[in-house]
């Protein structure tokens, strides 16, 4: 066994009531006693951490590692310098934390394969911002041409074409001379169909409705497939005035008149308090007394506002029909559809 190692602790003594000679011998102890600490752990190989004061083993000091406290601030050290240094040692010591956990999650991830839940989107200033009732969808931009072709695929031998602002007097006798027999106008506002103008060419009538509730496809639950190129069948339900079938007959010549059966698809323009809804179809016969039905799309409804005769003109045109809401709508239970 190695030397025993003994540390003298000195009572604390006012220094003027010890005489100087106790004084030194004090000093030179405690400076033997240090001496004799270093000796002690450098003896030979059968020597331990010798004993400490109370008969407890003094350990080996072991290597320097940073620990901060749960609620540790660095704006708590008043000395610049030191505060520099323990901000950048603490700055350290999180990304180290941050690459073990990203390499873990990494490792999960690996090991569940395409069971993996998805990642995590983080948190930032743009898309945690407060929602703007103002802000424009940049999808809407191009609303009102999705829901012209979808209407398209709606109406058997159809085409879309671009406006460019030329007005209806110009562009009926074009159709009328490219042999069509019906031209449909979609308004907008704010990019958003609110308008729609119905006109049979080449002697009218031409109706003006007011559009709402316009839903594309993508924005319709449970959507079925695709439209087939089969012409449709058409229901008109609840039109029973002269002035209902009137706007009855000009929504079927729209479709031809001899639909294919064999595509099952059907366009509905139902009345209902002189709202016109709009609905397109899929059907299955599932028994002979049970069908099964799956809507297409798109869905809209329409409002009629105006009738003229003969096809569009604003200024000299001779109008059938004028909706007038403080003359017209004096009760409700009076409808004109």
């Amino acid at each position: 066994m190695g030397p025993e190692v003994r540390v003298f602790l000195p009572v604390a003594h006012a220094p003027s009531a010890l005489p100087a000679e106790r004084r030194g011998r004090g000093a030179a102890q405690r400076s033997m006693a240090g001496g004799g600490a270093g000796m002690g752990t450098d003896s030979g190989p059968g020597s331990g951490p010798g004993p400490g004061p109370a008969g407890q083993n003094v350990e080996p000091a072991a290597p320097e590692r940073v620990l901060f406290p749960p609620t540790f601030s660095v704006s708590e050290i008043k000395n610049k310098q030191r505060r520099h240094f323990m901000f950048l040692r603490w700055k350290q010591q999180q990304r180290k934390e941050k690459l073990a956990l990203k390499k873990k999650r990494r490792k999960e991830r690996e090991a569940l394969g395409d069971k993996a839940p998805p990642k995590a989107i983080p948190k930032t200033i743009e898309n945690q911002r407060i929602y703007d009732e103002t802000t424009v969808d940049p999808n809407d931009e191009e609303r009102t041409v999705r829901f012209c072709e979808q209407l398209s695929t709606v109406i058997p031998n159809s085409h879309v074409y671009y406006r460019r602002g030329l007005a209806l007097k110009r562009i009926i006798p074009q159709c009328i001379a490219r042999d069509f027999t019906d031209l449909i106008v979609i308004n907008e506002d704010r990019k958003i169909p609110n308008g729609l103008v119905l006109s049979h060419l080449p002697d009218g009538p031409t109706a003006h409705f007011r559009m709402s509730s316009v839903r594309l496809r993508k924005e319709i639950k449970r959507k079925g497939k695709e439209p087939t190129e089969h012409v449709p069948e058409v229901i008109l339900n609840n039109f029973t005035t002269r002035l209902g079938h009137s706007i009855g007959r000009m929504f079927a010549s729209l479709f031809p008149h001899d639909p294919q059966f064999i595509g099952r698809q059907v366009a509905t323009f139902h009345n209902q308090r002189d709202y016109i809804f709009f609905r397109f179809h899929r059907y299955i016969f599932k028994s002979e007394k049970k069908v099964g039905i799956q809507e297409l799309g798109p869905r809209f409804t329409l409002k009629l506002r105006s009738l003229q005769k003969g096809t569009f003109d604003s200024k000299f045109g001779e109008y059938e029909w004028i909706h007038k809401r403080r003359e017209m709508d004096t009760s409700r239970r009076k409808f004109h559809l």
